[in-house]
């Protein structure tokens, strides 16, 4: 096995084990996949999103932050604003009374489905306003690419891989559970545990955590 090949496993390694965590990202992600609305759209924003910042964060990227140190007060405090207002939306779901008659939150349909512009907005936000992304990609995954030298490169690219790798089958995979939700109930437990999570990020970002 070459060397590059070993930094690249390596970058794919640390990537996967930065990203395969529940989160605001991959709450949002999974929702999209089970109701099969924009997954490709959702994916290759995630996705690509990743590869960027990774890629600035092997390119020296995270002086920018270094340099300006209250724009990560910026984006935390967007970023906690965002998460507390789609927390509060999705814990209005999972409290709404199904109607009598419903047959279940099938895949694909339901109520109040968003078109792909808001999807793609409400997925970039999640992202770009997510300050431990940039710790994560710009930072840390920028730091460690720089000790491979002329092959941090390959280390980026085996990052970016795990970022595709993971999102897609998250995003694509999550179908396999739609007989699971196809119950209304299922949808609400879902909800509860999303508006959970996205709270819970927005007071840790205001704590500063």
């Amino acid at each position: 096995m070459t060397s590059v090949l070993l930094v690249a496993l390596a970058g794919l390694g640390l990537g996967l084990s930065l990203i395969v965590a529940i989160g605001a990202q991959n709450a949002f992600v999974l929702r999209q996949g089970l109701r099969r609305e924009h997954v490709l759209a959702v994916v290759l924003v995630c996705a690509l999103s990743d590869a960027v910042l990774i890629a600035a964060g092997v390119a020296g990227g995270g002086v920018l932050f270094t340099a300006v140190p209250w724009l990560v007060d910026v984006i935390r405090w967007g970023g906690a604003l965002f998460l507390a207002g789609y927390g509060i939306l999705a814990a209005v779901r999972a409290l709404r009374r199904p109607k009598p008659d419903a047959a279940g939150l099938r895949a694909g349909s339901g109520p109040a489905a968003a078109g792909l512009g808001a999807t793609i907005a409400t997925t970039l936000a999640l992202t770009w306003l997510n300050p431990h992304v940039y710790l994560d990609t710009v930072l840390l995954l920028g730091s460690v690419a720089s000790t491979h030298g002329d092959a941090r490169w390959w280390f980026a690219g085996g990052a970016a891989l795990g970022s595709i790798l993971w999102f897609t089958s998250l995003g694509f995979g999550a179908r396999l559970l739609a007989p699971l939700f196809a119950r209304p109930l299922a949808w609400r437990i879902l909800d509860g545990v999303i508006a959970l999570v996205m709270l819970t990020l927005a007071v840790l970002l205001v704590l500063g955590g």
